[in-house]
């Protein structure tokens, strides 16, 4: 079943792609099981109305995540100046939207063979206060072994931070992928790096932590300032693009 499931989420996204004025890399899946212990810790380190699997689905077995890497145009787009890229922004949208199209599909051909599935969108889905979501999929991938966290909070993947991550809960169960053994961020393994921090344009990123408050609010400044997309693209990304992480694993320097 596991490989159904990538080969029917391949195939939509090449679909997809023929309409997009966007293209991406070949996605990385991973699967955690739905009563793995780290989903009930996220309630300690996200916040304590995180939620688990089971509130989802009560019968949830698996949890099905998926990292879909932007292309190199996109990620260099973006790398020059304090304001994101249109490109970057047009990404954004279009991934967004990618991704809410194939955890609907996805769940209706697991619902053709007899298995029940449930999703939450792919962004906006946080509280407005404290801009922390009840539902992680950064989080979701970690545990399902996709890759690990970067200085920046973003997910380092094998195919670098530079993307979106999509995640489903459903009652088909599927052998977990095994987490990473090692550190990916060069700073977080070693203290090297740290070139993410530099990157931040808006002061909100530090070594120790980061000011979510200050983060959002550049967010909403590039979508004010890409008014003219079919929707809202508050993003800026200039923590995650050149950066040894950006669109693979980062390796020590010689």
């Amino acid at each position: 079943m596991k490989e159904t499931t990538e080969n029917l989420i391949e195939k939509f996204i090449a679909d997809f792609s023929r309409t997009s004025s966007i293209s991406w890399g070949r996605p990385i899946f991973g699967y955690a099981r739905a009563d793995d212990p780290l989903f009930a810790r996220l309630k300690e380190i996200v916040r304590p109305t995180h939620e688990l699997p089971q509130d989802f689905l009560e019968e949830a077995r698996t949890v099905i995540t998926y990292f879909l890497p932007f292309e190199e145009e996109v990620v260099k787009s973006n790398e020059e100046g304090h304001y994101s890229s249109k490109l970057w922004g047009i990404a954004y949208i279009e991934t967004n939207r990618l991704i809410n199209e194939i955890n609907k599909y996805l769940k209706s051909e697991l619902t053709k063979m007899g298995f029940r599935t449930a999703y939450v969108p792919a962004t906006h889905n946080f509280d407005e206060e404290t801009l922390m979501s009840d539902w992680s999929h950064r989080s979701a991938a970690y545990i399902a072994g996709v890759g690990t966290f970067g200085l920046n909070h973003m997910l380092i993947t094998e195919n670098g931070c530079c993307g979106r991550i999509g995640s489903l809960v459903t009652d088909l169960e599927v052998e977990p992928t095994p987490r990473y053994s090692k550190e990916l961020c060069l700073y977080r393994a070693d203290g090297s790096c740290g070139r993410c921090v530099k990157k931040c344009v808006n002061e909100a990123l530090y070594f120790e932590g980061l000011d979510r408050h200050r983060c959002h609010k550049m967010l909403l400044e590039n979508g004010e300032r890409l008014n003219d997309l079919e929707s809202l693209a508050d993003v800026c990304g200039k923590c995650m693009v050149g950066a040894p992480c950006s669109i693979g694993i980062p390796q020590p320097e010689a």
